[in-house]
């Protein structure tokens, strides 16, 4: 961006990821960066509006999301909150994916825990289109600690377990790393020893049709850092896409007497979306699995 911000005040200090990671996404994906930036600016506003200090950063923080908006024009991502919200939460969904199947396959490294813990941060964005989901919120958490604890597993030396796991209090002080230090500054957790992290099937993940070894974004970091102090494979590139086959029936289907629910809508929307989202990473696969689900459950009233 052009315009720089002021120095942040020590009210927004639990925003300072968020910026960060919308201040890397300016060029790699400027709706992220919009939307990073607009949750900061909702947030902060909650925080506080009125000090000297904080009105002059939400003051330029404004002026800078009205020069990102007007430089996106008319994107359907900015305009449409439907839109924006399915592209939001398939990137961060994506990232998180990456993450997972590199945690699963034993493989850990700084630019996997950041992916984790962005992955969460993107999360934290999705409020600015309303509560988030009781799915999305457990990602979150789950995401959090696992940032947490493999980071914490990798500065002291040791291996991490890997795949999901149940979640111990284990607190990260943040104060304690180097701020420039991107892959290692993260926000504290808070412990949670009742919670059991979802174990998620790489094939089908929160209604998202995604083929096993699924990539991460464009921007993710593929190459892992010599460092770590933990033996790591190299990062293969994803195998070419295998285009699901569509069911011929879904052809000629009608959709009859069904009665549908607005649950059933709202469902079949979210493929769409779903599906609009995946095709701007070219992911074709995924497109054409939740387009078929969608008209199934339109067609059928089941999934």
């Amino acid at each position: 961006m052009a315009d720089l911000l002021p120095a942040l005040p020590a009210q927004f200090r639990s925003l300072q990821h968020h910026l960060r990671t919308a201040q890397e996404h300016d060029k790699r994906d400027p709706v992220v960066a919009y939307y990073c930036r607009l949750y900061a600016m909702q947030t902060g506003m909650k925080i506080d509006s009125k000090s000297p200090e904080c009105r002059k950063f939400l003051s330029k923080l404004m002026d800078q999301l009205e020069t990102l908006k007007k430089q996106l024009g008319d994107c359907d991502s900015i305009t449409q909150e439907i839109v924006g919200s399915a592209h939001l939460e398939n990137y961060a969904l994506k990232m998180f994916l990456y993450a997972d199947n590199e945690d699963r396959a034993g493989r850990f490294h700084k630019n996997m825990v950041k992916s984790f813990y962005t992955a969460s941060l993107l999360l934290d964005t999705l409020a600015v289109f309303g509560e988030l989901t009781e799915e999305n919120v457990q990602h979150r958490k789950y995401a959090r600690w696992k940032a947490t604890y493999i980071h914490n597993c990798l500065k002291n030396g040791e291996t991490p377990q890997a795949g999901p796991i149940g979640m111990e209090g284990e607190e990260y002080d943040e104060d304690e790393e180097n701020e420039e230090a991107e892959a290692s500054s993260y926000s504290k957790q808070e412990p949670s020893s009742a919670y059991q992290p979802p174990n998620m099937p790489t094939a089908n993940y929160t209604g998202i049709q995604i083929p096993p070894g699924a990539h991460a974004p464009a921007n993710t970091p593929a190459e892992v850092p010599h460092s770590t102090g933990v033996a790591s494979n190299a990062i293969t590139p994803p195998p070419p896409q295998n285009i699901p086959t569509v069911d011929p029936s879904l052809y000629n289907a009608t959709q009859g007497d069904i009665c549908l629910t607005p649950e059933d809508f709202a469902r079949a929307q979210k493929f769409c979306k779903y599906a609009g989202s995946a095709l701007q990473y070219e992911d074709v696969n995924t497109a054409v699995q939740n387009l078929q689900k969608a008209l199934k459950l339109l067609t059928t009233g089941r999934e």
